[in-house]
C-alpha cells in the first residue's frame, strides 16, 4: 500500500516575537530562521518517519529544489514533483514565547496544479491506496474524483479553511483531520462532542479525527468514539504539531486498524514535535516516538 500525498511545498520564514503583530503595529523580531515547510511536505515527512511508503506530488519554483531534497532524505518518492514558473509557496510565521504561532501563507506554485498533472500523479494508484490532501493547493476536487474512481481511500485536512471547501465532493472523503476551528466552520459548533455528533449525521461512512490542542484529540465514526488527552510538555513551537499528528495517526490506523493505538501514537509524536523549533525538522522518528 502506498500513500499518495498531493500537497503544498513551502519555504517557512519563522520570526520569534514577543507577541503577535496587531493592526497598524510595527514590531521587531528577536530572531529569524528559514525552514522547509508546507502542510503537504510536513505530512509526507511525518508519514515517512512513521514508517509509510510515500509518494509526494506538488509544484515548486526555481527556488524550491531543496524541498524535494529534504523529502528524499526521509525516503519519500519525489520523482513526480515538478518545477514551474511560479515562485515557490512560502509562509511568514510568527512564534511567541509560549510556542504558539500565527501564519501568513503565499500559495505560489502550490496553486498552479493542472488536471493533467493530477491525472499523471495518480496514474498508477491502486485500490485502497491512500490519497492525502490539504487545502493549500488547487485541483482538490479533481484529485478526489480520480481517487474515488480508483477506489482509493481519501484523507483530507481542510486547512486553511475557506468557503471553497463546501463546494468540494466531501462525500468522497474517508478520513477528516480537523482542529477545533475547522470543526466549527464545517459544523457550526465549538463543542467537540457536538461537532462529532454533527459529523456522524452528515458523513455516516467517514471517520473524524478532531485535534483539540493541549486538550487532546477525539476519534469518531458511526460506531466508536475515543478521547485521547494530550501530554503535558514545554511547547517551543507548535507549527507542525497538527501535521505530525496527521501523518502518524494515518499510517497507524491504516496499518493496524486500531483507533486507540493511532490516537496515542499520534499524540505522542505531536507532543515531541512541539518541543523543538521549526516545522518538518521537529517531526520525530518512529524510534523516538516508541521510546
Amino acid at each position: 500500500m502506498r500513500f499518495f500525498s498531493l500537497g503544498s511545498l513551502n519555504i517557512d520564514y519563522v520570526y520569534a516575537v514577543d507577541h503577535f503583530v496587531s493592526a497598524g503595529e510595527t514590531l521587531s523580531s528577536t530572531n529569524m530562521e528559514i525552514f522547509p515547510g508546507g502542510k503537504g511536505l510536513n505530512q509526507s515527512i511525518a508519514l515517512a518517519r512513521a514508517g509509510a511508503k510515500v509518494l509526494h506530488g506538488g509544484l515548486i519554483g526555481n527556488d524550491g529544489a531543496f524541498l524535494a531534497d529534504i523529502l528524499a532524505d526521509d525516503g519519500v518518492d519525489v520523482s513526480r514533483i515538478s518545477t514551474c514558473d511560479e515562485a515557490t509557496g512560502h509562509a511568514i510565521i510568527q512564534v511567541n514565547p509560549q510556542g504558539q504561532n500565527c501564519i501568513l501563507l503565499f500559495p505560489g506554485a502550490n496553486r498552479a496544479l493542472i488536471e493533467s498533472y493530477v491525472t499523471d500523479f495518480l496514474a498508477d494508484a491502486e485500490e485502497n491506496d491512500v490519497l492525502l490532501m490539504q487545502n493549500e493547493t488547487n485541483c482538490i476536487d479533481i484529485a478526489f474524483k480520480i481517487a474515488k474512481k480508483k477506489k482509493m481511500q481519501i484523507a483530507f485536512n481542510p486547512s486553511p479553511f475557506d468557503k471553497s471547501i463546501e463546494n468540494l465532493p466531501l462525500e468522497y472523503v474517508d478520513w477528516f483531520f480537523c482542529n477545533e476551528i475547522e470543526g466549527k466552520e464545517l459544523f457550526g459548533s465549538s463543542n467537540p462532542e457536538r461537532i462529532a455528533d454533527l459529523f456522524s449525521e452528515r458523513f455516516p461512512n467517514a471517520k473524524l479525527i478532531l485535534t483539540l490542542g493541549k486538550h487532546g484529540a477525539i476519534y469518531s465514526d458511526a460506531k466508536e468514539r475515543y478521547f485521547q488527552p494530550a501530554y503535558v510538555v514545554e511547547a517551543v513551537d507548535t507549527t507542525a504539531a497538527g501535521d505530525t499528528f496527521t501523518g502518524y495517526f494515518l499510517h497507524t490506523i491504516i496499518t493496524d486498524n486500531d483507533a486507540k493505538k493511532a490516537l496515542k501514537r499520534a499524540t505522542t509524536a505531536s507532543a515531541i514535535a512541539v518541543m523543538f523549533e521549526g516545522a518538518s525538522v521537529s517531526i520525530p522518528t518512529a524510534e523516538e516516538v516508541e521510546k
